[in-house]
């Protein structure tokens, strides 16, 4: 019979010339993150947070206000006195006027709590940027596993078609037999039905296939039915020891960057509200104008230091004893993603050895399966062997096609899921 083909050489053929046309993982990172709507939401995360920072340095600014008013009485308001033993009143303001005045605040001391909050809302910036970074990872790592996705259900469609075209090959060969009257009907009637059973598995491994390409057009925001054309290309395995690789993601991990400057911005929330207790000093002045025809002066500047002083208040304490211990309750869950984040290390590692031995013993296997399929069918044809040890090695061929083809995606899975975990994806 024609034997069956090498399915890895002819994706290898397949992708060498229309690798010029086919979208590399770079490209569909920069894809996604340039159209993803999860990045979109956590970019204006950011914004949103470096206006809050804008809006605390702000409070080192100047304070304008600006406010006017018409006051009419149902009197004239006048004075009562005595003059000369004789009872005189004389008005002291219209009975309608106008008030307006212009002034300016500027704090020069507040016992640290403006400094406080601009610590703050810097630390929340940076804790925001740092989870917008994991967004990123997450996105990133999503649509790795989509693009090995898709790739590993391309290989299963050619694996299942050539499984397809090998028992196509020994049905041939059966009914040629059968004809010659050198086998059984039955032997007839099994090959037909393992290469119906063969061709199911194609229709099956189609739309696997179809479902892989439209959750990674998903991910890019593209037409679900879009066409996928992907390369076999993928980021280098992360060098160094598991101790040097775990050490690096405690220090990388945006995750935990994020956490710690979560707890550095509650800190700061807290002193500010304490130094709010303290005094707080700050300068005004301006122009105030009230109508008046029996003032001499109807138009004033004036300036004045204030200081306010809180002696007492029965809630900035509370304020910030609840501020302090949910930075200590941000600290619990740092402490515990550092433990998570170290297993997750360790396990993407070891998943690399496991599968760089799974391709060393399969890529052995490959080779012996197919020399098993070939013996047995000569001697089948030579009436040496059953139909049945041909259909066994065949579906020992394919299934042994299928554990490399899984070896080797699950190898570049755990490349790339030890970068993620390492925080360097």
């Amino acid at each position: 019979m024609p034997r069956h083909k090498n399915h890895l050489i002819g994706a290898a053929l397949f992708f060498a010339a229309t690798g010029a046309f086919a979208e590399t993982l770079e490209d569909a990172w920069n894809s996604a993150l340039n159209n993803n709507h999860q990045i979109k939401s956590a970019q204006a995360d950011t914004r949103a947070v470096e206006q809050q920072l804008h809006s605390a340095q702000g409070q080192r600014l100047p304070e304008l206000n600006v406010s006017s008013g018409y006051t009419q009485f149902s009197e004239t308001p006048a004075a009562k006195t005595q003059i000369a033993g004789q009872s005189a009143q004389f008005n002291t303001t219209q009975a309608g006027s106008v008030k307006a005045q212009a002034i300016a605040s500027v704090p020069i001391f507040t016992s640290g709590r403006i400094s406080h909050n601009i610590d703050a809302a810097e630390a929340s910036l940076q804790a925001v940027q740092s989870n917008e970074i994991t967004s990123v990872l997450n996105i990133k790592m999503q649509v790795a596993e989509a693009y090995i996705g898709v790739l590993r259900m391309d290989s299963a469609l050619q694996i299942a078609q050539s499984h397809v075209d090998s028992l196509t090959a020994h049905v041939k060969d059966v009914g040629d037999l059968f004809d010659q009257g050198i086998v059984a009907r039955n032997d007839v009637l099994a090959a037909n039905v393992e290469q119906v059973n063969a061709q199911q598995l194609v229709v099956r491994a189609n739309n696997q296939l179809d479902i892989a390409k439209a959750r990674y057009n998903q991910l890019l925001d593209r037409n679900l039915a879009d066409a996928v054309k992907l390369t076999h290309q993928f980021p280098e395995v992360p060098q160094g020891s598991l101790t040097e690789l775990s050490g690096n993601a405690l220090k990388q991990r945006p995750e935990l960057l994020a956490l710690a400057q979560q707890i550095e911005s509650l800190g700061q929330q807290a002193q500010s509200v304490k130094a709010g207790l303290l005094p707080q000093v700050a300068v005004n002045g301006g122009y105030q104008y009230q109508q008046n025809r029996y003032q001499a002066f109807e138009g004033m500047w004036m300036a004045n230091v204030g200081m306010d002083w809180k002696l007492f208040d029965g809630s900035s304490g509370h304020r910030s004893d609840a501020l302090t211990r949910q930075a200590l309750s941000l600290k619990e869950q740092r402490d515990d993603l550092a433990g998570i984040i170290g297993l997750q290390v360790r396990q993407a590692w070891l998943d690399i050895q496991e599968t760089q031995k799974r391709i060393a013993v399969t890529q052995q296997a490959i080779a012996q399966a197919d020399e098993n399929l070939k013996v047995t069918t000569d001697r089948y044809q030579q009436g040496l062997s059953t139909n049945t040890e041909v259909l066994k090695a065949e579906d020992l061929r394919t299934m042994t096609q299928g554990n490399f083809n899984d070896a080797n995606y699950d190898a570049a899975l755990a490349a790339l899921h030890l970068r993620r975990a390492v925080g360097v994806l």
